[in-house]
């Protein structure tokens, strides 16, 4: 359906401006009469929240501090429009700003606070707007908000550890590589000039350097037209449907890597299944915003074939274990839950369990790759040394003799 953008006055003469979801303009007026404001403009739209956020990119902390002030807000008994009316002024973040504006102006116009939420998915994704519908139905609004900047919050702190244990190595890696590009191309190239003019035979292994030297000063540009050209094709062949799943599952068979990426979907899978099953969001909903949320589609098949499979009457247990993919502790803990009826904190227990094997995991791959990188790069130096001093010593021989 379209959108349109209106403005009009209220009872009181003050000027709102809103969007509304709508068949034709009749409808439209319709529920401005309804709601009593008088329409002085009305325009069709595009859909609301995708011009302002798609400016900005939504920090995690901005939401994790709103969802908490948000709840306490409510815990204090002050009604939701009050509530965005305070956060909306407050709130400084450029992309979530927008949205809580235009949050309130459709919560203001007739709106629930979820379908509020759903018209902006790059602020509210749909865990956030199936938690604040659960928490609607059920009037734990204040209990879910903390709940969900809890569950945010963590997400972020995990997201921050791996990032930190990460930067060191690869900051040597992209300054190594660098330097050795500057020392194949401007510095082996005196050095060969040197030898040239003095007429030194040059051993195979100091040709080899020196031609690899000759070859990148001479193009350099190639070699860095073929490492964009390669991103930028992995990246549109990750795009297709097909090429997505490919790398996916190369994620995932990749050695040490593979192992660390199905740890933090397992982690993401039974912290956010946990979450939503123990806010009322029924199981089949549950899966279906999990599987969107994992961003993998190897696993997105899998939490596929299991919903199918409870459709079937199977339980939950049954098809993630037999999908292969999923650890036999997390199988076991599911189905421990299923037969104790406490699901949810089984999950949420293998969530925090996985989160520390992540965590472990991570430091314990930072650990390795900083020796191997040290051994690369004494092994490359050594090579260029000994490829360089042999002409010497040679020359110095020939001189003595």
């Amino acid at each position: 359906m379209p959108f349109y953008a209106y403005t009009a006055i209220d009872r009181t003469g003050k000027q709102v401006k809103s969007v509304f979801e709508a068949e034709n303009e009749a409808i439209v007026l319709s529920h401005l009469r309804e709601q009593s404001l008088q329409v002085l403009e009305l325009k069709e739209t595009k859909k609301p929240g995708s011009r302002a956020v798609g400016k900005a990119k939504m920090k995690m902390k901005s939401l994790v501090i709103f969802s908490r002030q948000f709840a306490t807000m409510i815990d204090a008994g002050i009604p939701i429009l009050r509530c965005l009316d305070i956060l909306s002024a407050q709130v400084k973040d450029p992309a979530l700003k927008p949205a809580v504006v235009q949050v309130r102006e459709d919560v203001k116009g007739g709106m629930t606070l979820n379908e509020a939420m759903a018209k902006h998915p790059n602020v509210f994704n749909k865990l956030y707007v199936n938690m604040i519908r659960a928490a609607e139905l059920g009037g734990i609004l204040d209990v879910i908000l903390d709940r969900l900047s809890g569950f945010l919050e963590y997400e972020a702190e995990v997201k921050g550890k791996i990032k930190s244990a990460m930067m060191y190595p690869v900051l040597v890696l992209c300054f190594s590589q660098l330097m050795l590009f500057v020392l194949f191309s401007f510095v082996l190239p005196k050095f060969k000039d040197i030898f040239t003019g003095m007429d030194v035979k040059l051993p195979a292994m100091t040709a080899m350097l020196f031609n690899m030297g000759d070859f990148m000063q001479a193009y350099w540009w190639v070699i860095i037209l073929l490492v964009i050209g390669a991103i930028f094709g992995i990246k549109a062949w990750g795009k297709t449907p097909q090429g997505r799943y490919q790398l996916d599952f190369f994620k995932l068979k990749f050695p040490i890597v593979g192992e660390l990426t199905l740890k933090m979907s397992v982690a993401r899978f039974c912290r956010t299944f946990g979450t939503l099953i123990n806010s009322g969001v029924p199981m089949m909903r549950s899966l279906e915003i999990v599987g969107e949320t994992l961003g993998n589609q190897v696993l997105v098949g899998a939490i596929d074939q299991t919903r199918a499979s409870i459709r079937d009457g199977n339980k939950l247990s049954a098809p993630l274990a037999s999908s292969g993919l999923f650890p036999t502790m997390v199988t076991h803990m599911i189905d421990v839950g299923e037969e104790s009826g406490r699901l949810s904190e089984m999950l949420v227990k293998v969530g925090d369990f996985y989160d520390q094997e992540v965590e472990s995991t991570v430091k314990g791959l930072t650990s390795m790759i900083e020796p191997m990188l040290i051994i690369f790069l004494g092994c490359v130096v050594g090579f260029i040394a000994i490829s360089v001093m042999t002409p010497i010593f040679t020359l110095v021989n020939s001189v003595n003799k």
